[in-house]
């Protein structure tokens, strides 16, 4: 059976690969113009990595992937403050709330200090590059031996090591990660596993071999089962390095946006692959006319006969021409208009506004209005709204059920799960808090209007419950909240909602 069942698992890494295959290409060129340093060679031999940096010219790509990456980091996972809250779920009786609510606060501090001692910032700014170029992204997220500082232990791994499989609806259900190991490298990673035993004659040799291993995580039942094994066996040869199960999965793959059918993501350099390639080659001839204007090209007389078929226009290249010929003679156009640089202007700014960089990109001016500030977050919200759901199923929840599994499995945390009803995530990420500012705005807006209808409609407000909601729209830790409810007067209506928070 256990046999079966790895061929099973060989077959769909084999489709998985297939899968994949369609978009290298177009990674490999997302790469090569937007995240050169990381371009690995996709569908190339296995550990074998290409320089693309040098056909290169133009670096506005690079950049604004550099900026969207960064503005990534610190909207969703800052690694200054917390990103994230947990709070009682709409299952949980009105009694319970308070003590399930301060309970859950202490275990959220908790699982952020564990993630800010780890090196998941490092980690997830990495994963947030290959997001911008390429549309997909995979986590690995380990748990770390004990004795060590933190619990979790992270990496982000290359895309050209990572292969997924799926359902008809897109949804991720297997993965595979191939990596090229050494002997030794194998025995320490596997230490009770049992090698074939010419790998272990290869190993005696001078160059010690590369073997490609699979790390496959399928989902099977409740779970997911770990299967590590050797890509290619020989007859006889099971290959069966390791197994194990996981109860999600260690393996957190998520995209930038997905096509309908599709499995993988695409991604803003996608979108603007074409005008980063354009501006690549007009900054390359730029380059090339401006070398040979500096160093020129050069007249020579010459008896011989000039054949047009052995002139090269290089710079600091000399052609014979016949004596008192006019030599090669350009043709003159009535009027000179350089429009390069107009056209590289035009295509570096498609480039920037297909990338965000325009509008999630520093701040350029030294001074900016209250309207100004809440139009550029209005703005952020718009253009990274759609993203950030996706985002939050994709990324945020996986990461923090298998963060408390981690920890539920120690004995740190006690035994609860992000169902949703009981216990649900609460995002206290800055893009997230965008749209709590203008729901909070609203109703101090409706606070100062019922203040000012007078008496019998201020009466309809409960200020305690008022107070509470803005506390949790807000981020407010619950240790700051009084247990008990006070008294819901109106005397205090007009200055909890004062003329000056209508337009905040």
């Amino acid at each position: 059976m256990p046999g079966l069942a790895l061929d099973a698992i060989r077959r769909s890494y084999g489709r998985a690969r297939l899968r994949r295959q369609p978009w290298e290409p177009l990674w490999r060129e997302c790469y090569a113009y937007a995240l050169p340093q990381r371009g690995y060679g996709l569908g190339a031999e296995f550990g074998q990595a290409r320089r693309y940096n040098e056909t290169l010219f133009d670096g506005t790509a690079p950049d604004a992937v550099d900026q969207l990456a960064a503005s990534l980091l610190a909207e969703l996972t800052p690694p200054w403050s917390r990103w994230f809250g947990l709070r009682p779920g709409h299952e949980v009786p009105a009694a319970e709330r308070p003590a399930l609510a301060a309970f859950l606060e202490d275990a959220a501090e908790r699982v952020q200090g564990h993630f800010a001692r780890s090196n998941f910032a490092v980690e997830i700014h990495q994963c947030f590059l290959d997001l911008v170029t390429i549309g997909t992204a995979t986590l690995l997220f380990q748990e770390a031996p004990i004795g060590e500082t933190s619990a979790f232990r992270f990496a982000a791994i290359p895309a050209a090591e990572m292969f997924v499989d799926g359902d008809q609806n897109g949804h991720i259900r297997h993965y595979f990660r191939a990596s090229a190991l050494s002997v030794t490298q194998l025995r320490s990673r596997f230490p009770d596993a049992v090698l074939p035993a010419r790998l272990l004659d290869e190993a005696m040799s001078c160059v010690e071999p590369r073997i490609e291993v699979v790390e496959a995580v399928c989902h099977s039942g409740e779970g997911y089962r770990y299967v590590a094994f050797l890509a290619e066996a020989e007859e006889g040869e099971h290959g069966l390095l390791a197994e194990g199960q996981f109860e999600q999965p260690p393996f957190i793959t998520f995209r930038w946006v997905k096509g309908a059918g599709e499995l993988y993501g695409r991604s803003p350099v996608m979108t603007a692959l074409p005008d980063i390639k354009t501006a690549n080659k007009v900054v390359e001839l730029i380059l090339k006319n401006a070398s040979i204007a500096v160093t020129g090209i050069w007249l020579a007389d010459d008896d011989g006969v000039l054949n047009p078929a052995n002139i090269k226009l290089i710079p600091g290249s000399i052609i014979p021409k016949a004596v008192g010929s006019a030599g090669l003679t350009p043709l003159q156009a009535p009027g000179r208009f350089d429009v390069s640089q107009l056209v590289l202007d035009d295509l570096r700014a498609r480039i920037q506004h297909a990338l965000l960089s325009d509008r999630l990109g520093p701040v350029t001016e030294s001074k900016m209005t209250a309207t100004e500030v809440l139009e550029r977050s209005g703005e952020m919200t718009r253009l990274l709204g759609a993203m950030f759901g996706r985002l939050q199923a994709e990324l945020l929840n996986p990461l923090l059920s298998r963060a408390l599994a981690i920890l539920r499995r120690r004995g740190e945390l006690p035994g609860m799960v992000l169902d949703g009803r009981v216990v649900e995530v609460q995002s206290r990420a800055p893009l997230a808090r965008i749209q709590a500012r203008d729901d909070v705005r609203d109703v101090m807006m409706w606070l100062d209007t019922v203040t000012k209808l007078g008496p019998q409609a201020a009466q309809t407000v409960d200020l305690a419950g008022t107070a509470r909601w803005l506390a949790a729209q807000l981020g407010v830790p619950d240790e700051l909240l009084r247990r008990e409810e006070p008294l819901a007067s109106l005397a205090g209506t007009a200055a909890l909602a004062g003329p000056s928070h209508a337009g905040s």
